[in-house]
C-alpha cells in the first residue's frame, strides 16, 4: 500500500500527529511519501524519522503579538506558487491521499480524482461541535482549505458527532511530577510579555518553550529553545500547562492528567472554538489576554482533569490498511467506547452545544462515553 500524506506544518501539533501515524504505518509495512507545508524549511527540526518527505510553501496564518495578522498573512501568501504546486503534484500513483489539513495534496487529489481522506482536528469543524466566532467566510474556509471526500475529524469529546478521540500517545510516571512546576508554551507571545505575566508567582517554576535562541533564566522562569525530547520530559514532570488553544498539546495534557490554562489566538476561529469547548466541558480554563488574576485562580483552585484515550494512531493505521474507508461511523463509535474518564470535571450546570439537534444534557452525562 502506498500513501501520499500531506501535513499542515504551521503548528507543531500537526507534525506530532504525523509522527504518531508514521510509526504505526511503518510497522504495518505501508509506504508513505510526506509533504509538509506552511513554514520555511529551516524552521523544521527532528524530521529524520520521515523517510520520504518534501517541503512546500503552502499556506499559513501570520501572527503578531498573539493575534492573527490578516495583512501579513496576505503578504506572505503566494497564490501563483500554490497553484503551480497543486498542478505539479501527481497523486495518481498512490492508493490513498491523506491530508492533515494540507491544501496542496488535497486539491491535487481532487483535481486528479484520487481518493483523499482528511485526518485531524480541523475536519471536526464540519460537524456540530462548539464553535466561537464562526461566520460564512470561516465556514467556507474550513470546508475548502483542504477538501476531501471523507474525513476523520478529532476532538476531546464526541458531541454526538461522527468524530474520533485525539491522537495523544503521551505516557508518564506521575511519581516524577513536580506539583510546583508548570510548562508554558505561548510561542506567539513576546518573551517580555510572558515574563511580566508570570512575575510574582515565586512558589512556582515556569518552564517556557518558544522560538528562543538560547537558554535563559529569569528568577523562577526558565526560557528554553525548541527541543522535542526536552519538551516531552518537562511536560511529563509538570502539574499544569499554559498554552495557546491549539489541539494536540491540550490533548496530551488531558491524557497525562495535568491541568490546562489556554489563551486562544484572537481572530483564530479554531483556537477560540477550542477554548470554548474546554470551558464548556470543564476540562480547562481560558483567558482572552495574559491575565494574572486568572492565572492565580487557576494555580490555586482549578483541579486537573484526566482522560485516558485509546491508541488512536494505531487504530487509524490498521483501519486504513483494512480498506473500509467509508465506514467512519462504526470506527468512531468503537474508539469512543474505549475512552476512560479517570478524573472527570465536577460541573453541575447544563452544557449546551450550538447546532446540536439532541436535547442538551448535563456535563456528567456527556462525559460518560457514547
Amino acid at each position: 500500500m502506498k500513501i501520499l500524506y500531506g501535513v499542515q506544518a504551521t503548528g507543531n501539533g500537526h507534525i506530532s500527529r504525523a509522527r504518531a501515524m508514521n510509526k504505526h504505518l511503518e510497522a504495518l509495512g505501508v509506504e508513505v511519501d510526506y509533504v509538509f507545508s506552511g513554514r520555511d524549511p529551516q524552521d523544521y527540526f527532528d524530521m529524520q524519522e520521515f523517510r520520504n518527505l518534501r517541503y512546500q510553501r503552502g499556506l499559513s496564518l501570520a501572527h503578531t503579538e498573539g493575534r492573527v495578522d490578516i495583512q501579513r498573512t496576505l503578504q506572505a501568501a503566494s497564490l501563483p506558487e500554490l497553484i503551480h504546486d497543486i498542478r505539479a503534484m501527481d497523486t495518481r500513483k498512490y492508493d490513498l491521499v491523506l491530508s492533515d489539513f494540507e491544501p496542496i495534496v488535497a486539491w491535487a487529489a481532487r483535481r486528479q480524482k484520487t481518493f483523499c481522506l482528511g485526518i485531524g482536528h480541523q475536519y471536526a469543524f464540519q460537524e456540530a461541535i462548539p464553535k466561537q466566532g464562526e461566520n460564512f467566510f470561516l465556514r467556507s474556509l474550513m470546508r475548502h482549505f483542504a477538501p476531501c471526500q471523507t474525513h476523520l475529524g478529532m476532538h476531546w469529546h464526541h458531541f454526538n458527532c461522527n468524530i474520533l478521540p485525539p491522537i495523544a500517545e503521551t505516557q508518564a510516571d506521575i511519581s516524577l511530577r513536580d506539583k510546583n512546576q508548570y510548562l508554558v508554551y505561548l510561542a506567539f507571545e513576546e518573551k517580555a510579555a510572558i515574563a511580566e505575566f508570570l512575575e510574582g508567582f515565586e512558589e512556582q517554576t515556569f518552564i517556557c518553550y518558544g522560538p528562543y535562541k538560547s537558554f535563559e533564566k529569569v528568577n523562577n522562569i526558565l526560557f528554553k529553545p525548541a527541543s522535542r525530547d526536552g519538551f516531552a520530559r518537562d511536560l511529563a514532570q509538570s502539574s499544569g500547562v499554559i498554552c495557546n488553544a491549539g489541539f494536540e498539546l491540550p490533548s496530551e495534557a488531558l491524557q497525562l492528567g495535568v491541568k490546562l490554562l489556554v489563551k486562544p489566538l484572537i481572530g483564530q476561529f479554531e483556537q477560540e472554538s477550542n477554548a470554548r469547548a474546554l470551558e464548556e466541558l470543564g476540562l480547562g480554563l481560558s483567558m482572552t489576554h495574559l491575565d494574572k488574576f486568572k492565572l492565580g485562580f487557576w494555580l490555586h483552585h482549578f483541579e486537573a482533569r484526566h482522560i485516558r484515550y485509546p491508541n488512536v494512531a494505531q487504530a487509524i493505521a490498521q483501519w486504513l490498511v483494512d480498506g473500509d474507508w467509508h465506514n467512519t461511523a462504526d470506527f468512531a463509535k468503537e474508539l469512543w467506547q474505549q475512552v476512560e474518564y479517570v478524573r472527570a470535571p465536577r460541573v453541575q450546570s447544563e452544557c449546551r452545544f450550538p447546532n446540536q439537534t439532541t436535547r442538551p444534557h448535563r456535563l456528567e452525562a456527556t462525559l460518560s462515553g457514547c
